[in-house]
Formats: structure tokens, C-alpha cells, sequence
């Protein structure tokens, strides 16, 4: 019986750590991939152009004046003064043929500015409220932005975040379910000796300081392993490609890792403080069921 005995607590210790790691391993990506969703949304909403068509009586050093005053406007990430040369070259360079040559040397290109807005006022509301206050400036003759991809991208974003959404609370239950049922089994192989030391008058904290200490060494374990396999696998995915690098930064990184651990902690201890105590309110003869 002693050698029986002996055998049983490394398996349950061994079986309990590989659970709550592959546990803990399915959060980290849940909280992984969230982030990364939503630094991939603010990517590509930023990336996001809207062109100033300036008016043709706006001289370059007044145009560079201009593009300055767009720079200090709150919605305003970055912008590009292009003049009306150096549109007609691109273009030349594009069609392979200089435009000039059918127009009597006339260049029918304007000056402009490429704007890259800031992510929050990358949607439809934003846009059509800053269209109407570029047109309004008499130094803009039109306003060009590609509306059907900044509706159909918010919409795209809309529907995924949902879907993470949704997914992230069933893992999450999943999670913890499996984390409960893995210490509730260990807790239930030990019952007897709860029983015995209720009996012989121990308190409740002293039942239960055994238990939330190898809890708190599997968790701790659990969490180490866990952000280890983590760990390698971005490490693994950044190296593939450089656009990974810029979706999964060094804040997202850290985040993930803190949630693992502390989810390690409070998954464990809540659970095996549950436990326990289901068991110390248990009557005799319920012990034998």
C-alpha cells in the first residue's frame, strides 16, 4: 500500500501540471491572438489614405504651409505633400508614357496631399464629417478616399472581433471547467485523510494549507511551461515573417505572459480552495459514494 501510495502523488502531481499547462497554454493564445487582432485592425485602419486635391492657385511654399496645419489636425497620423511634377512623373513612369506629349506639354496633374488618419477616425462617420471639413478649406479643391474599403474593412473587423469574442468566453469556460475537474480530482483521491484530520480537530486552514501550497507549486510549474511553449512559438512565428513583428509587439508579448500566470495562480487556488472545502462540508457517510 505504501509503495501504491508513493507512486499516486507524483502521477497526480504529474497529470494535474500537464493539464493545467495545456490549459493555460489555450488562454495564452486566446489573449495572443485577441491582442494581435486588434494591433493588426489598428495596422491597417492607420495605413488608411485620404487624398487632398489642392487648388491649382496654391504655390508650393504656400502647399508645405498647408501640410503643416493638416499635421496639428487631431485626426492626422502622417501626411505626404506631392507636387504636381513629381505626380506627373510617378504617372509617366506608371503608364510609360508622359501625359505632357497629348496635352501640348500641359501638365494636368494638381498638387496634393496623402493623409494617413489616425486609427479611431478610420470609419464611415469619421471620414464623412472630415471630408466635409477638408472641403470646406479653400485651399482644397476636392477630397478623394476609397469609402467602399474603409466600409467593407470596419465591417470585416466588426464580424472577427465578434467571432474572437465569442470564441475567448468558450475557451475561457472550457478552461476552466478542465482546470476545476483536474483539482477536484485530485482533492476527492485524498478525502479520507480531510476526513481524518477534521476529526482529530484540525481547523480548516490547517486542512487546507497542504493542499493550497502544492495547488500554488503546480500552478507556478504549470505557468512556467506553459509560457515557455508560448514563448517559442512567437519567437518561431516572428522570425517568419517581419509583418508578424509589427502585430505581435513587446506590450502584447508581456501581456500575455502576465495573464498566464496570473490566471495560473487564481485557477488553481480558487479551484483547489473550492475543493477542499466541498469536501470538509461533506458528511461521513456521503465520503463513501
Amino acid at each position: 500500500m505504501k509503495v501504491k501510495k508513493r507512486r499516486l502523488f507524483p502521477m497526480q502531481w504529474l497529470t494535474s501540471c500537464i493539464s493545467t499547462t495545456l490549459v493555460l497554454m489555450l488562454l495564452g493564445l486566446v489573449v495572443l491572438f485577441g491582442l494581435s487582432a486588434h494591433e493588426l485592425s489598428q495596422t491597417v485602419r492607420e495605413n488608411f489614405t485620404i487624398t487632398l486635391l489642392l487648388d491649382d492657385d496654391l504655390d508650393l511654399d504656400d502647399a508645405r504651409i498647408f501640410q503643416a496645419r493638416m499635421e496639428a489636425m487631431p485626426y492626422a497620423r502622417s501626411t505626404t505633400l506631392i507636387t504636381a511634377e513629381e505626380a506627373l512623373k510617378e504617372e509617366t513612369e506608371r503608364m510609360g508614357t508622359d501625359p505632357t506629349d497629348f496635352l501640348g506639354g500641359q501638365n494636368p496633374y494638381t498638387a496634393s496631399i496623402e493623409m494617413n488618419v489616425v486609427a479611431d477616425y478610420a470609419c464611415t462617420d469619421s471620414l464623412l464629417w472630415i471630408q466635409k471639413e477638408l472641403r470646406d478649406m479653400w485651399q482644397v479643391s476636392d477630397v478623394v478616399y476609397q469609402q467602399d474599403i474603409i466600409e467593407n474593412l470596419n465591417r470585416t473587423l466588426q464580424r472577427a472581433t465578434l467571432v474572437l469574442a465569442v470564441l475567448a468566453v468558450l475557451l475561457i469556460i472550457i478552461s476552466v471547467v478542465l482546470v476545476n475537474n483536474t483539482v477536484r480530482l485530485s482533492v476527492y483521491a485524498r478525502r479520507h485523510i480531510i476526513h481524518t484530520m477534521r476529526l482529530v480537530g484540525a481547523s480548516w486552514a490547517f486542512i487546507q494549507r497542504p493542499f493550497l501550497s502544492r495547488s500554488l507549486a503546480i500552478g507556478l510549474t504549470a505557468a512556467v511551461l506553459a509560457t515557455a511553449f508560448l514563448l517559442g512559438g512567437v519567437h518561431w512565428a516572428r522570425q517568419q515573417d517581419a509583418f508578424v513583428q509589427t502585430i505581435i509587439c513587446p506590450q502584447t508579448i508581456i501581456i500575455m505572459v502576465a495573464t498566464v500566470f496570473v490566471a495560473a495562480l487564481l485557477l488553481s487556488v480558487v479551484c483547489t480552495w473550492l475543493s477542499v472545502n466541498h469536501f470538509l462540508n461533506m458528511r461521513e457517510n456521503e465520503m463513501y459514494r
